[in-house]
C-alpha cells in the first residue's frame, strides 16, 4: 500500500525461502539408529476450547526467557549440528553457495530531490548499500552502508524516504531481524545524522511533507511487559514528526481508541496537498481510506472511504480527483478515479476495467499509467493514457518477474529488474517517451543460463482444480523418477510466488536437482477468488494442492517418493507441517521454516491476531473446527514414521515466535517412530526472515542443503567446489 505515493525503497527483499541442495556419501556411510534427542520436560496444562479438551504440556516454551527453554534450545543446537557436521559434502556446499553469491547485486535506481539513488551488494557484503548520485555516468557515493552498524552483519536497513528537496533522507533500521525499527535521519549533503530519533515503529514507511519539514509514521506504544519479542500489537497510532524535536513532541494525527486492530498508513500526495491514510485491520486485502488537507491548518481527518468492503490502493491524485487501484466489483482489479467533492459510488468512474490478468500495481509516471499484471504467475507491464486508453505493452526478456517502476508525474524514465528462476535481476532503464527498455546493470553469476530450462505446467488437484507450477532444472536432466527434487510452496495472504533468481537455487540445480514452485490456491496468483478458494473453511485445498503437486512430480518421472523434498517459510512452514502431518508417506524430507504451527494459539503472540482473515479466529466455535483439522502441532500421531525433518526458526523471530517450532520439534520428535531424523536449527540473533545477512543466509542454505543431501541420497560427484 502507497509503494508509489511514498516511494518507499525497501533495502532488504524478503524472497522465497530458497533451498539448495547438494550431493551426499552413500546412505551406509552415515548412521542408521535414531538420534537421541533432548529430553523436553512437560507440564499438566488441559485448555478447554469450546467443549474439547487440548493438552498443551509444552506450554512452557512459550516463555521465551526461560532458563529451561534457553537450556533445551542449546541442547537441541548440539544434537542438529552434530548431525550437521558428519557431513562430509557440507564445507563443498558452503565453498560453492559462497562462490555463486559473490556476484555483484542492484535495485532499480529513482529519482528524487534532484538526485539518483541505488542500493547495490558487492556480492558478500551482509547488507546492501545505499548510493547516490547527481547524474547516472556520476561514481555514486555512499550514502547509507549498514554493515558499519554491527560487526556481525545483524543491523539491517528495512526502508528509506528522501524528502522532496532531497535534504534528507529518513531511513529506518531493525536489529537482530525483528519487526520493531528505528527511524534516524540524514543530511544527505554532509552525510551526517540529525539527533532525531523514532522508535517503538512498526510494520511503517515514512511521509515527507512537501516542504521537507518533517514526515508522517506509524507506532505502537511502548510495550510495558519485559517481553517486548513476543507480547501482542495492538492501537497502532499515526504521528508526525517535526525535524530537530524530541519524538515526545511529535503530533499525533490519527488514532482509534475503539478499534484495537486498525492500523495506519500515511502517504503523502505528489503536489503535497493531501495526508492519505490508508486504515487496515489485520492481513485482510481489504481497507479505509482517509484523507487530511495539509494546506489547511487544523483540517480534519475525512473518512473518505469508510467500509471495509475492497483493497483501495491509492495511486496519485490530479487535484481532487483521487485514482485508486481496487478490487472492489473487480477481483483481479481495475483502476477507478474518485473526485473527492462528490465521491459517491455513484460518481465513480472506471478507467481501466478488468482484465483476465491480475492487476498487480500501478504508478503515474510522465502522466501515463503504468500496469503490472500476472499472467500466471509471471510479469506483464502495460502503459495507459490518463484516461484509460492502452498504448504499447513493455517488452519484456521473458518468462519472469519484473518489478520496480516507480516515478514521478513528469519523470520521462524510469527502471526496473527482471528476473527468473535461471536468471539474475538485471536492472533496465525504461524511457517513457520511446517504450524502449535498455540494460543499466547485468550481474555476472559463475554459472550459464543456457544449460537450465524452466517449464510451466498445469495439474489437477483433489477437487479437479488446474495449479499452475513451474518447474526448472538442468537441460540434461533425465525424467526416470531419481532426481531429488525440492518442491517449494507458500499458499497464502493472497501472495503470489513468480520466478525469482536464487543462488542458492542454483546450486541445487546444478548438482541436478530439480526445483518446483507450486503456484497453490490462498496465493495471489489470479485475484481475490484464488486466493478466498484458499483461505478460513477452504484452507484445506492449499494442502491439497501442494500434495497433488508431489504426486504430479512423481507420476511424471521427475522424482521419487524417496527423492522428494519440500520446503516453505512462515505461511508456506505451516503448508509444509500440515502435508507431512496428513501424508507422512509421500515425502522424504521436509524443511519449515519459521512455520505457524499452533493454530489454536498463534492469535494470542505480536501480530498473529491479523492472521485471522486468512486462518479464522480459534476464538470462533465454527473456525476452531477447521483449524482443530490441519493443526501441525495438533495432527502430529504417535507411533507414525514421517520423513526427514529439520525445523529452522529464529530467536529473534518477532512475527511467528519460535515457540511454535519449539512445541511442533518437542512433539514430532517424541511421536516419531522411524530412524530419519527431527532436527530444530534455532539460529541466534536471527528474526523472521527480512535483514538476514548474507553470511547467516549461506551458513543457513549450506545446512538445509547439507540435510537434504543426506537424506535424498544426492550423488557428490555433482556438487562443484
Amino acid at each position: 500500500m502507497f509503494s508509489r505515493l511514498i516511494r518507499s525503497r525497501c533495502v532488504s527483499v524478503i524472497a522465497l525461502v530458497a533451498f539448495v541442495g547438494c550431493s551426499q556419501q552413500s546412505v551406509s556411510q552415515f548412521p542408521s539408529t535414531r538420534l537421541v534427542y533432548p529430553r523436553a520436560k512437560k507440564v499438566e496444562q488441559i485448555d478447554d476450547l469450546h467443549g474439547t479438551k487440548i493438552a498443551d504440556p509444552y506450554r512452557w516454551m512459550e516463555d521465551l526467557d526461560s532458563p529451561d527453554l534457553a537450556k533445551w534450545v542449546a541442547e537441541e543446537n548440539k544434537v542438529t549440528f552434530g548431525y550437521l557436521n558428519e557431513i562430509p559434502s557440507r564445507e563443498k556446499i558452503r565453498s560453492r553457495l559462497t562462490k555463486v553469491w559473490n556476484y555483484e547485486r542492484y535495485m532499480p535506481p529513482f529519482k528524487d530531490g534532484g538526485r539518483y539513488f541505488i542500493s547495490k551488494n558487492d556480492g558478500l557484503q551482509n547488507q546492501n548499500v545505499v548510493y547516490t548520485m547527481k547524474t547516472l555516468d556520476d561514481s555514486p557515493s555512499v550514502l547509507l552502508d549498514p554493515n558499519k552498524l554491527s560487526a556481525d552483519g545483524t543491523v539491517a536497513l528495512g526502508g528509506y524516504f528522501v524528502s522532496d528537496d532531497g535534504k534528507y533522507v529518513c531511513y529506518a533500521v531493525s536489529e537482530a531481524g525483528s519487526d520493531w525499527q528505528q527511524f534516524r535521519v540524514r543530511d544527505i549533503e554532509t552525510g551526517k545524522d540529525t539527533d532525531d530519533m523514532i522508535k517503538w515503529s512498526k510494520f511503517s514507511g515514512a511521509a515527507w511533507t512537501k516542504d521537507g519539514k518533517g514526515f508522517f509514521y506509524s507506532r505502537y506504544d511502548e510495550p510495558k511487559d519485559q517481553n517486548m519479542m513476543s507480547g501482542v500489537n495492538y492501537f497502532q497510532k499515526l504521528y508526525y514528526h517535526k525535524i530537530g524535536t524530541p519524538q515526545a513532541e511529535d503530533e499525533l494525527i490519527y488514532k482509534r481508541d475503539d478499534q484495537k486492530e486498525w492500523g495506519f498508513g500515511g502517504g503523502v500526495t505528489e503536489d503535497g496537498k493531501y495526508l492519505v491514510i490508508s486504515v487496515s485491520k489485520g492481513t485482510e486485502r481489504k481497507n479505509r481510506v482517509f484523507y487530511k488537507d495539509l494546506q489547511t491548518k487544523d483540517a480534519k481527518v475525512v473518512e473518505l472511504l469508510n467500509e471495509f468492503d475492497a483493497e483501495y490502493d491509492f495511486i496519485e491524485n490530479d487535484g481532487t480527483t483521487f485514482y485508486f487501484k481496487t478490487d472492489y466489483s473487480a477481483p483481479r482489479g481495475r483502476v477507478i478515479a474518485i473526485d473527492i467533492t462528490k465521491p459517491e459510488r455513484k460518481n465513480w468512474k472506471e478507467l481501466i476495467p478488468q482484465s483476465k490478468d491480475t492487476m498487480q500495481g500501478v504508478g503515474i509516471i510522465n502522466d501515463k499509467f503504468v500496469v503490472s499484471y500476472l499472467k500466471d504467475a509471471y510479469t506483464q507491464v502495460k502503459v495507459y493514457e490518463l484516461g484509460g486508453k492502452f498504448i504499447r505493452d513493455v517488452d519484456l526478456p521473458g518468462f519472469g518477474t519484473a518489478s520496480g517502476f516507480s516515478g514521478k508525474k513528469k519523470d520521462t524514465e524510469t527502471f526496473y529488474s527482471y528476473t527468473g528462476f535461471a536468471t539474475p535481476a538485471t536492472v533496465y532503464r525504461y524511457d517513457l517517451t520511446t517504450g524502449k527498455s535498455s540494460v543499466y546493470k547485468k550481474p555476472t553469476v559463475d554459472f550459464n543460463s543456457d544449460d537450465y530450462v524452466t517449464r510451466q505446467v498445469f495439474y489437477s488437484s483433489k477437487d479437479g482444480t488446474q495449479i499452475p507450477m513451474f518447474i526448472t532444472h538442468r537441460k540434461d536432466v533425465k525424467l526416470d523418477g531419481n532426481n531429488p527434487t525440492y518442491l517449494y510452496g507458500y499458499g497464502g495472504f493472497n501472495i503470489p510466488i513468480t520466478p525469482t533468481f536464487s543462488p542458492s537455487n542454483l546450486v541445487w540445480m546444478e548438482m541436478g536437482g530439480v526445483f518446483a514452485v507450486a503456484n497453490l490456491r490462498g496465493g495471489g496468483e489470479y485475484g481475490k477468488e484464488w486466493h478466498d478458494a484458499g483461505r478460513l473453511k477452504k484452507k484445506q485445498n492449499v494442502f491439497d494442492d501442494f500434495i497433488s503437486a508431489g504426486e504430479w512430480l512423481i507420476a511424471n518421472k521427475y522424482t521419487s517418493k524417496e527423492k522428494l523434498a519440500i520446503g516453505g517459510g512462515s505461511n508456506g512452514g505451516l503448508l509444509v507441517g500440515a502435508c507431512i502431518t496428513q501424508r507422512p508417506d509421500l515425502f522424504a524430507a521436509a524443511v519449515p521454516a519459521v512455520g505457524v504451527m499452533d493454530m489454536l494459539r498463534f492469535h494470542k503472540f505480536t501480530i498473529g491476531w491479523g492472521w485471522t482473515s486468512d486462518y479464522g479466529s480459534p476464538d470462533n466455535p465454527e473456525d476452531f473446527k477447521v483449524l482443530r483439522t490441519y493443526s501441525p502441532l495438533h495432527n502430529i500421531k504417535t507411533g507414525t514414521v514421517y520423513p526427514a525433518t529439520m525445523i529452522t526458526t529464529g530467536d529473534h523471530d518477532d512475527r511467528v515466535v519460535p515457540s511454535h517450532s519449539f512445541k511442533f520439534a518437542a512433539t514430532l520428535q517424541e511421536a516419531h517412530a522411524g530412524k530419519a531424523p527431527v532436527l530444530i536449527r534455532v539460529d541466534v540473533r536471527a528474526g523472521h526472515g527480512a535483514g538476514k545477512p548474507t553470511s547467516k543466509k549461506i551458513e543457513e542454505e549450506t545446512d538445509k542443503w547439507g540435510f537434504l543431501v543426506r537424506n535424498l541420497k544426492v550423488d557428490e560427484k555433482q556438487i562443484r567446489g
